[in-house]
């Protein structure tokens, strides 16, 4: 059995507002999916997330509290993004048009592009995502 420090983090969005409204959608079981760039996981040089992998939640003040383990991960450019993966994103999308209208200003927002190093980067419908569902597997607020 893995204990939650062997265990990697999962980081939603950057501190702040928007990370604390995700976390507590998974605490909530609101939120069931997630999707990132495939350019974000190159540029890490980081893997892409594996069916049953866990990994530890953390808030904006970098305290765990949740674990969660992938149950599905696909890669698809942008424009097949349906709409079970987006409302399951929980942030209360109920169309593919919402979801992609949120994340396009979060991806071409100042702070992804400077982590991305690239202060011009924008989206298309042919952009590589990570569509991953995942599991809440302990809430560590309760232990």
């Amino acid at each position: 059995m893995t204990t939650e420090s062997s265990l990697p983090t999962a980081e939603f969005a950057f501190p702040g507002p928007l990370r604390d409204q995700l976390v507590a959608a998974i605490l909530d079981g609101s939120k069931t999916s997630t999707t990132g760039l495939v350019v974000g996981y190159e540029r890490e040089g980081e893997p892409l997330p594996e069916v049953g992998e866990r990994s530890v939640v953390v808030d904006s003040g970098d305290r765990p509290v949740a674990v969660i383990e992938v149950t599905e991960v696909r890669v698809v450019p942008l424009a097949d993004v349906d709409l079970a993966h987006a409302v399951d994103e929980g942030e209360g999308y109920t169309t593919v048009a919402q979801w992609r209208a949120g994340h396009e200003e979060f991806w071409h927002g100042a702070e992804m592009r400077d982590a991305l190093g690239d202060p011009g980067f924008t989206v298309d419908d042919g952009t590589g995502v990570v569509l991953e569902r995942f599991r809440l597997v302990a809430d560590l607020r309760k232990a």
